[in-house]
């Protein structure tokens, strides 16, 4: 068998499930943390393993570049290279390879790209992508993909799909069918409805694994997302799972999985909690602001993660003011821990048959935001993280 995908309780759109992969299960809905050079920045596999993470995402393209999927292959592929012995899935480079401007050149065949490197100039194709990926040893690959710029028209946005639909038939010949491992199709078309269906159309009769909804989180704004959402998901197949590429704050995972998205990645968790942004079930906290310098309580009074369990505010907003490593390292743990009690959370809750009354309270709490700390900010001293910005560039944790 490929990857399966397995439904074990519906509510709503929403669906609780489990993928079968050769590393391994996930349980869905899931979040994958990321791991672009096979590491997912400042944390040991066993730690990442800890937040409940069940499968990671590593990066194509800058694997390809540094220290080069041949390499990787002769060290035993990828989950022995990082000691993750869990399930991987690998993007397939589309998008870094997209985002640099000035440095590629597309054609029918493929992408001429300057490494963002040292300038040296390399060729991806459908066909070397999957190679690379094989070589990697991913248990989930994805299609080689051209992701559709925003804004664009809609004949803009054609041009493109209609291109990764060629090049997605290149990646189903050129994938190597074995027990375990998957291919995933991309489903492109921007905010066009005809397009994401005529997408959508041209990916299933290709008989996919699962199937990604690519183009999305891209400056369009959630409601428009949202509405994207509505018209794809209940276009593709209901019996293998569905992911929703580069999506990470927690309110587009909760309405994204009411939809019936299986599968989220995301570097906000990582890179937010390197610049000092600490995720909880209050909203967000910027640990840098003055007003928790004599704050001894935890960060979130309801997170098990070491951050929470051993160390207070105050020692946080110490670590960050002093720029020690140790705060980034303990910031990351924290947000990795509650992007998965979140998922776990919202699997319970399909289980339970709840998932509007979690939905319900997540927004709640979202929306009273954190808790007044003991000490009110000093004027002129907050300093917020745009959330939204580190979400941006997806994939180049």
């Amino acid at each position: 068998m490929t990857v399966a995908y397995t439904c074990l309780a519906r509510c709503g759109a929403a669906r609780r499930g489990v993928l079968t992969t050769a590393h391994g299960p996930v349980e869905t809905p899931a979040f994958m943390p990321v791991g672009t050079q096979a590491t997912v920045k400042g944390m040991l596999p066993e730690a990442v393993a800890s937040t409940g993470a069940g499968i990671l995402l590593g990066n194509t393209y800058h694997l390809m570049l540094r220290p080069g999927a041949e390499r990787v292959a002769q060290l035993g592929g990828l989950h022995r290279f990082m000691n993750w012995p869990g399930p991987i899935l690998t993007d397939s480079g589309g998008f870094q390879v997209m985002s640099l401007s000035g440095l590629r050149t597309l054609d029918e065949n493929g992408v001429t790209f300057r490494s963002h490197l040292d300038g040296s100039s390399h060729r991806l194709t459908p066909e070397r992508s999957i190679a690379i990926q094989h070589q990697l040893d991913a248990d989930i690959t994805m299609c080689f993909d051209e992701c559709t710029p925003w804004p664009a028209t809609e004949a803009e946005a054609a041009t493109s799909m209609r291109l990764s639909m060629r090049w997605a038939r290149r990646c189903r010949d050129a994938f190597v069918d074995r027990p375990g491992y998957g291919l995933f199709g991309i489903v492109q078309g921007s905010v066009y409805p005809d397009l994401r269906a005529e997408s959508a159309a041209a990916l299933t009769a290709l008989d996919f694994d699962g199937y990604a909804v690519g183009g999305l989180a891209v400056g369009e704004g959630q409601a428009l997302m949202l509405r994207t959402l509505d018209i794809t998901v209940p276009l593709l197949p209901a019996d293998r799972p569905r992911y929703l590429m580069g999506v990470g704050r927690p309110s587009d995972i909760v309405a994204a999985v009411m939809r019936g998205i299986d599968m989220f990645d995301c570097v906000m968790p990582t890179r937010s909690g390197r610049t000092g942004q600490g995720f909880t079930r209050r909203g967000t906290v910027n640990i840098r602001n003055a007003r928790h310098a004599d704050d001894p309580r935890p960060l979130d009074l309801d997170c098990r993660c070491p951050a929470c369990r051993g160390y207070g505010r105050a020692y946080l907003h110490h670590l960050f003011r002093a720029n020690e490593m140790l705060g980034p390292i303990l910031l990351t743990w924290h947000n990795l821990t509650y992007f998965q009690d979140l998922m776990a959370g919202l699997r319970g809750a399909i289980v339970d048959d709840r998932l509007d009354a979690f939905a319900a309270d997540f927004e709640r709490q979202q929306a009273e935001g954190d808790i007044v700390s003991l000490v009110p900010a000093s004027p002129g001293d907050d300093d917020p993280v745009d959330a939204q910005a580190n979400a941006r560039e997806t994939q180049h944790d």
